[in-house]
């Protein structure tokens, strides 16, 4: 019976979770590792956890409570925390229970010190390390102090910060269990951490050592600055000594306490850098062991290290996996960064875009990424690649500028060979002529009607055959050659305007004024055709008063019972016939569209009713229209006074006639491509809603959870794997609390890239200028578009804008993201709509805050936050 409260640490390993929780696991699996000596010790396991919650019952009622809290609610997590944390400290430990403990001490040597230690089941796990979120005890002596700090340790469990933790990455409190590491206490000459990866780049190659004097404690509470040491190829190749002024020692009656160090000694480093390297090595066996990167807690004692923890480093972004599977370098470019889109997608969505993209796409973290590596080794290639992508987002040309500069990472080949299209597309030889783009819109409209007619009549296996082949036609639509010219001809006649009349006039983005109100830019058409919904909805207070309290998604049926909302009905129905295939994120095919889901819309629409009168959207594409029309006569004059004036004036007329026909098509292909997925969702839905009924998934949304080939394979055989769909689950939510990088090398290093610029006043957040002008006004922080609560003259501030943003875009004054580029939608719409825009700011959304008052300059790049 006794057998089941304790077990050595020799007889664990990291299977075994449940049992010894995650540090005991990891202990016993390190144990295991030839040549890694882990201090002698014991678990109690989860079982005398249950054992001391089961003695008392009101237990169960404080924790239902806790439940229900809301993870914000710090006040009530504390009080109510403090009072479960009492109840399991006075529950008297049983005698069976306390004898099986003592038993194990004995075998220690009973008046040794020991480390008395937390391991709960949901901590050290590949997807949320839990650190600190338990307690450790050190030094304690003697049975009855160990037992009080085992208590002590159950009762962890419901610290205010573990309940807070659980509660935001939603694990229920009720399925963590609580064992205890009892161990042997190390006196140590000097401890720390050793990451097997740069925890700050995220390089595996790079291992890094941060080292003190005596207990680990004085590095962990932050009493002293480490000794950073980072080793590469077995080799310091950098170093830094802190001055090591306090340490935390042990007390030979127990407890710890802090000590002065000898100012002779303050500023010797802690280890050799021949124990550095030693230590690192032992660290790659225990990563070869775990088989990923690891946080390890170490001793130095006098005859090497001891090893005292070590977790999974869970704040790395993945590396790609190349299909090759080859050893060589490679340079990874976010897709995410590109298509506004830099959130986690599930795996359906991730293979259909792999599926339906022209170039080959590797997934990583639950993002995309494209292998540039070839097309950086050949010089030819190389310039092309860099000045694309320098002029989307300089901080991804920047940060592949600085993985070539080290000279060993990227090879230099010839040319670049087969790897896909050069990165430009074709060359912009078309006629300056508006009926192109018309020919374009009407081609991709009959393709899409043509999908939808054929594929109304598939299902099962001979779906995804149809859908194989309508992919092949989605990406022959996509390839035209006349669109990608007609999408080239806008952008190159854009930058010709902005390098060239600042060349002449000296004047800065001159584009963005000029392209106001450009026809054919169905983005821009969609914020402006949901001011003409407002205006439908306006009058009657009925239906305003109605929408103010809608949750329910059926809420159009209801419309029709008020007065007025028949038409109020029609207007939104119309609107989601049009634009409901788009939503946040539309890439990911698994995101629910606002035809599925219109109340995202309602918060908008109704910002539009208060803030905006009759008639505002015809006024906009007027007033647009005007000041792009007063622009190019002030442009032209002006260049007609320059010497050999009337030429620039004849080829500054031509670029604008070209940006004017061809700018707003630059949205239109991203419109075809989302309109055809919410084609293939549905279909999908469909057969998914059929495996349902025969029971073979538990709901709808479980094959957003495989890849397109696995729910092939499903519909084919009828069988399901529930284990995988629940690990996707899982990795899913684990891959939110990740940041992509804009470039990622396979040595996992994460290259931010930055602006290098002297050129914006002190403090200012640097961004890239796409569309020119000067506002001040209130910084609106909103992460979620239906959350949107907008006031005339706010800026938007966020993480990145997809086309759905746009109906924003009509009731704000200024615009801020952390992502995007010249091209991006976002800095499109916001020139076509004239808002000073800077986009690509690190961090914004967290440096900003709420109801700030910021200066956003569009012209030149940057934004201050105003006192």
């Amino acid at each position: 019976m006794t057998e089941r409260y304790v077990l050595d640490l020799q007889e664990v390993d990291e299977t075994q979770v449940a049992v010894v929780g995650g540090k005991g696991a990891h202990l016993g699996g390190l144990s295991r590792i030839e040549g890694i000596r882990v201090p002698a010790g014991f678990c109690v396991t989860t079982d005398a956890f249950r054992r001391i919650m089961a003695e008392a019952p009101s237990l169960d009622d404080r924790l239902d409570q806790l439940s229900r809290l809301n993870p914000d609610d710090r006040e009530a997590i504390r009080t109510l925390s403090a009072q479960i944390r009492r109840t399991v400290e006075g529950i008297a430990i049983p005698d069976d229970l306390t004898a099986a403990i003592t038993r194990a001490l004995a075998r220690l040597g009973e008046q040794a010190a020991y480390a008395v230690r937390s391991s709960a089941t949901a901590e050290d796990l590949p997807t949320a390390s839990f650190a600190g979120q338990q307690d450790t005890y050190l030094n304690v002596v003697g049975p009855t102090a160990i037992l009080q700090h085992v208590s002590r340790c159950w009762a962890s469990l419901f610290t205010e910060r573990a309940v807070t933790y659980r509660q935001r990455n939603g694990i229920d409190h009720r399925t963590v269990h609580m064992a205890v590491v009892v161990q042997r206490m190390v006196f140590p000459h000097a401890s720390g951490i050793l990451f097997t990866a740069d925890p700050v780049t995220g390089n595996r190659k790079v291992a890094t050592v941060d080292a003190g004097f005596g207990l680990g404690e004085a590095l962990v509470s932050g009493l002293v600055n480490p000794d950073v040491f980072k080793v590469r190829h077995g080799e310091v190749v950098a170093k830094a000594i802190a001055a090591k002024q306090r340490a935390v020692h042990a007390l030979p009656t127990g407890g710890t306490q802090e000590v002065a160090i000898d100012s002779r000694r303050q500023e010797q480093p802690a280890l050799t850098d021949a124990q550095v390297v030693r230590l690192v090595q032992l660290g790659r066996r225990i990563e070869a062991h775990f088989g990923r990167p690891q946080d390890i807690e170490w001793c130095q004692v006098d005859d090497g290290f001891q090893i005292v923890q070590s977790r999974p480093i869970t704040t790395l972004f993945p590396v790609p996996v190349p299909e090759t599977g080859d050893r060589e370098n490679h340079v990874y470019v976010s897709v995410g960064h590109q298509q506004m889109m830099t959130d986690p997608m599930k795996p359906l969505g991730l293979s259909m875009w792999q599926l339906t993209a022209m170039v080959p796409m590797h997934t990583a973290g639950g993002r995309l990424f494209v292998d540039v590596t070839r097309r950086l080794a050949s010089p030819a290639s190389r310039a092309g690649l860099l000045d694309v992508m320098g002029r989307g987002d300089p901080l991804v040309r920047d940060a592949l500028e600085t993985v070539l500069d080290r000279d060993d990472f990227v090879p230099s080949l010839p040319d670049a060979g087969p790897g896909g299209p050069p990165t430009g597309g074709a060359s912009a030889t078309i006629e300056t002529d508006p009926a192109i783009v018309t020919e374009l819109i009407e081609r991709s409209q009959v393709s899409i009607a043509a999908l939808q007619r054929d594929i109304r009549t598939k299902t099962g296996p001979a779906l995804f055959e149809f859908l194989l082949e309508a992919f092949a036609e989605h990406k022959r639509v996509l390839s035209d050659p006349l669109s990608m010219q007609a999408i080239m001809a806008g952008m190159e006649a854009t930058w010709w305007l902005n390098d060239t009349l600042q060349e002449w006039l000296g004047e800065k983005n001159a584009a963005d004024t000029l392209t106001l109100s450009a026809p054919d830019n169905v983005t821009s058409e969609m914020g402006l055709a949901l001011l003409d919904v407002a205006d439908v909805i306006r009058p009657h207070s009925e239906v305003v008063a109605f929408l103010q309290g809608v949750e329910d998604e059926g809420f159009l049926d209801e419309l029709a019972k008020l007065e007025g909302g028949t038409e109020a009905r029609d207007a939104i129905q119309a609107y989601l016939d049009r634009y409901g295939m788009r939503c946040v994120g539309e890439i990911d095919i698994t995101r629910p569209r606002w035809r599925e889901r219109p109340t995202t819309l309602v918060p908008v629409l109704l910002d539009n009713v208060r803030n905006f009168e009759p008639g505002a959207a015809e006024r906009r594409v007027e007033q647009g229209w005007r000041k792009a029309r007063q622009k190019e006569q002030d442009v032209l004059s002006r260049l007609r006074a320059l010497p050999d004036g009337d030429r620039k004036a004849g080829e500054a007329k031509r670029m604008i006639d070209r940006v004017r026909t061809f700018i707003g098509y630059r949205e239109y292909p991203k419109y075809a491509i989302v309109s055809r997925y919410f084609v293939y969702k549905q279909a999908l839905l469909e057969e998914a809603e059929r495996l349902v009924q025969a029971g073979v998934l538990p709901e709808k949304e479980d094959i957003f959870y495989l890849t397109f080939q696995e729910l092939h394979d499903v519909v084919r055989s009828n069988q399901t794997n529930d284990r995988l769909i629940q690990q996707r689950k899982d990795a899913f939510r684990s891959y939110h609390a990740l940041t992509p990088p804009r470039v990622l090398t396979s040595d996992g290093e994460a290259v931010t890239g930055a602006y290098r610029r002297d050129d914006v006043p002190v403090g200012a957040l640097i961004g890239l200028p796409v569309s020119a002008g000067t506002i001040e006004g209130r910084a609106r922080v909103i992460l979620d578009i239906a959350e949107a609560d907008l006031e005339a003259g706010d800026i938007l501030v966020t993480t990145f804008t997809d086309p759905s943003w746009s109906p924003l875009f009509v009731a704000v004054a200024g615009l801020v993201t952390e992502v995007g580029g010249l091209m991006t939608h976002g800095a499109v719409i916001a020139r076509e709509y004239g808002l000073p825009a800077v986009v690509g700011v690190e961090r914004a959304t967290r440096l900003i805050r709420d109801g700030q008052r910021i200066r956003v300059h569009g012209t030149d790049g940057y934004v201050e936050i105003l006192p």
